[in-house]
Formats: structure tokens, C-alpha cells, sequence
């Protein structure tokens, strides 16, 4: 498989990493391209890279991890923690309906929108609450799915609230610790520290300015290929959550979607993000243990590679 990965690599001018493995088995593990272009800094396998939506999966274990312990219900709406903070969002709207992109909320980084919407300048909870103001209900909660950024930022917010701790230790203490991912963190864009990707657009510029100075709940945590290889293990062992709920989480929620995860066919569970400079995707199959993840830092994005990783989760 490693050669028909370099030919596209090299065909398409990928830049990221690709590492899949069974259990302790590496199968592949093959890095790209550049971390940096202007000091020639290579990409390497344990590289950090931005993984935008990817962290939407942290964020439903920061909030379902607080609803086993009692502290929230699923039913719970979102009016209960918000008071009359972001007045617009339905009284109906509850925490399931965030999860599941059934909310309804209006987003406040609609990706449907034409042209794009631009990103604000955010990098503290009180930035993102104010940029959450002013979108009108699209539709009425529990009605339709609709992938929304907006309401896992609105999570983040009241997982902040209800805990009384910064989101970013949440998903530390509660997530990324317990799964050894010593390489995840919301790391600020605009300072990017070493083994850390700089993102890059089809005109060659950085990604500096479409993204969020400091990531949320909805995106904007760094990490690496190995720390995905680590964090299936720990989910589907129990050390985030209990078995009971993360079985829970990855049932059908609403179109192929758990609780913040996607379920693209049976036996399979995605985490994956895009954005500007930004493609990730990392597959788990509990059956075989098989995880495969691309990260890349460049506007192509994984495209054809993809399609390999595939090949890996029904044939390996």
C-alpha cells in the first residue's frame, strides 16, 4: 500500500502524514511535504497539525462525561445554563439537540453559506459568545439535521458554566490525559510552538487569518496521527467514559451521526475536520482495531488518499 500512497502523494503535492495500525501493528506510517515552507521544516509522522471539527468528538465526551456524572441531563436545555445569554436560540433547544446537529440554533460559521463567512477574531469564551449572538432559529429543534459549528461552541460554553472550568482543561483533564494524547492542546495559531504545522492556501499565504486565534468546541485543537492511534483504545476502553455511554455515543443518532461522532457504515466511527489549510480524518474499526488517520496542512487535503485509507479498514 505504501507505494500507491507515495504516487498520489506525490502526484496531487499532498502534505500531512497517513499512519494506520491494528493494535500494536504499525501498517502504515508515511509523512509529507512541509510543516513550514519558508524555513524548510519537513513534515514527520508525529507532527502536530490542526484537526478543526475533529474536536467536535472531545467536546461530546466533555458534556456527556458530565451528564453520566449527574451534573447535566440530555434533556436539559440549553436556556437552563445560557439565562438570557444568546436570547435567540429556541427555549426548546436541549444538550441531545446540540450534539446531533438537530438543534436548529442558527450558526454563526455556516459552511453552507455563499460566499463563506469570515472568521472573527476568537481566542477567549467571551469572543465566542459574542460572535454566537444575533443568528436567528433556522428551524425548530429535533426537526432536521443540519451540521452546525455554532452548537458545539454553544456546548462549550455550557460545559464551561456547568463544571466552572476553563474548556480547554476540560477536554485536558477529561479527555487528552486519560488517552495519553500528550500532543493535543488548543494551541494559539498566530504562535505555533515546534513539531507543529502551519497551515497553507491555494495561493500559498498561511492559514493564520481564517482561523480562530485559540480554538472551541466547535474547532481549532492541534494534534497528531499518533495520539489518534491512542484515543480510539482509551474510548473503546472505558478510560473516558464508561462503557455504557460511549456505547451510547456511537449509536445513530441523527444521519449517520452519534453523539459527536460519524458512523459513515456499520462497524466503523469517524472523527473528521476541514477547513482553510486543513483536512483530517481518522477511522476506527473496533472488529479488526484498525485505525487509520490523515492530517494534512495544505488547501488539497487528503482527496484521493482517502480513498486508501478505505482500502485499509475492509481489507486489512
Amino acid at each position: 500500500m505504501s507505494a500507491p500512497l507515495d504516487e498520489l502523494a506525490e502526484e496531487h503535492e499532498f502534505s500531512g502524514v497517513v499512519l494506520v495500525s491494528r493494535g500494536a501493528e504499525t501498517l502504515c506510517s508515511k509523512a509529507y511535504g512541509f510543516a513550514h515552507i519558508g524555513y524548510g521544516v519537513v513534515n514527520t509522522v508525529d507532527t502536530r497539525f490542526a484537526i478543526a471539527s475533529g474536536v467536535k468528538g472531545f467536546t461530546a465526551l466533555v458534556v456527556v462525561g458530565l451528564v453520566a456524572e449527574g451534573r447535566l441531563k440530555l434533556e436539559t436545555t440549553a436556556r437552563e445554563v445560557l439565562g438570557t445569554d444568546l436570547p435567540l436560540i429556541d427555549d426548546a433547544v436541549t444538550i441531545e439537540h446540540l450534539l446531533t446537529h438537530t438543534s436548529g440554533v442558527g450558526d454563526y460559521y455556516d459552511e453552507e453559506a455563499d460566499p463563506p463567512p469570515q472568521t472573527p477574531l476568537l481566542a477567549t469564551p467571551a469572543d465566542y459568545l459574542a460572535a454566537l449572538d444575533g443568528y436567528p432559529q433556522k428551524t425548530p429543534p429535533g426537526t432536521e439535521f443540519r451540521y452546525n459549528n455554532g452548537a458545539f461552541a454553544v456546548l462549550s460554553l455550557i460545559a464551561e458554566r456547568i463544571a466552572g472550568i476553563p474548556f480547554a482543561e476540560l477536554v485536558r483533564t477529561r479527555v487528552t490525559e486519560p488517552a495519553t494524547m500528550t500532543d493535543t492542546a488548543f494551541l494559539r495559531s498566530d504562535a505555533l510552538p515546534a513539531r507543529t504545522a502551519t497551515g497553507y492556501l491555494e495561493d500559498g499565504r498561511t492559514n493564520v487569518f481564517s482561523l480562530p486565534v485559540v480554538g472551541y468546541g466547535d474547532g481549532g485543537i492541534y494534534s497528531s496521527a499518533p495520539d489518534f492511534r491512542k484515543f480510539w483504545p482509551a474510548l473503546l476502553g472505558g478510560r473516558i467514559l464508561p462503557h455504557e455511554w460511549v456505547d451510547r455515543m456511537l449509536r445513530p443518532h441523527a444521519d449517520a451521526y452519534g453523539l459527536g461522532f460519524w458512523l459513515p457504515r456499520p462497524g466503523v466511527v469517524r472523527l473528521e475536520g476541514g477547513d482553510a489549510g486543513v483536512t483530517f480524518r481518522s477511522d476506527h474499526e473496533p472488529a479488526s482495531g484498525v485505525t487509520a488517520t490523515l492530517i494534512s496542512n495544505n488547501h488539497r487535503g487528503g482527496g484521493p488518499l482517502l480513498g486508501l485509507l478505505d482500502e485499509f479498514l475492509t481489507k486489512a
